[in-house]
């Protein structure tokens, strides 16, 4: 009895149904294009150590596959694997690339503005500016440096984010090497 109407209710709706979408729940084992996650992993869970890591593929560091190089004076995000983010540029047909999230007020650095004016910021050039924080950081060695000035409703709310993140204000971001071979275009990273 119990059947027959579990059956009629199912072609009940049926009939009412024209289309629907199955959505699979569940973890994707490949969780990215980086072969191996750049995150930090407990040492015991990791197979390579750091070393290793940067002697991997004659010293280039990780092989990068599916990503697109950032155009000249411009900036790409990339993601990979477990909330790992890098924000990659492109200055002077060189490839720098830092943390993907500003250390002082967590937003995208990779929506940020390149900075190149050593009159204004020294020799340590070029720099990444955050767009909200506005506090800029070297894109060679990842240094936290002066904040880039901005105006109007970009200054204001950079000016509110600097306030509330005071603590935070003298943390450095992680920086990357990028490399690509000339003749066959593959793309590596490390620390």
């Amino acid at each position: 009895m119990k059947r027959q109407i579990s059956v009629l209710l199912f072609v009940a709706l049926c009939s009412t149904v024209s289309a629907f979408n199955m959505v699979m729940m569940g973890r994707r084992r490949g969780t990215g294009n980086l072969k191996r996650s750049l995150d930090s992993a407990p040492e015991k869970e990791k197979k390579m150590t750091s070393g290793s890591l940067r002697s991997m593929n004659q010293g280039r560091g990780q092989e990068i596959t599916g990503v697109t190089l950032p155009a000249e004076g411009k900036v790409k995000g990339w993601a990979f694997g477990k909330d790992q983010q890098i924000a990659c540029a492109n200055v002077d047909d060189k490839f720098y690339a830092i943390q993907g999230k500003c250390p002082r007020c967590a937003f995208d650095l990779f929506k940020g503005d390149v900075v190149t004016d050593a009159e204004a910021f020294g020799k340590d050039v070029p720099r990444l500016a955050c767009p909200t924080c506005a506090t800029t950081y070297s894109l060679r060695t990842g240094k936290h440096g002066p904040a880039l000035k901005r105006t109007g409703l970009a200054g204001f709310v950079g000016g509110l984010t600097k306030t509330a993140t005071i603590n935070d204000s003298s943390v450095d971001a992680k920086s990357f090497v990028i490399t690509r071979e000339e003749d066959t275009g593959r793309v590596f990273c490390r620390d």
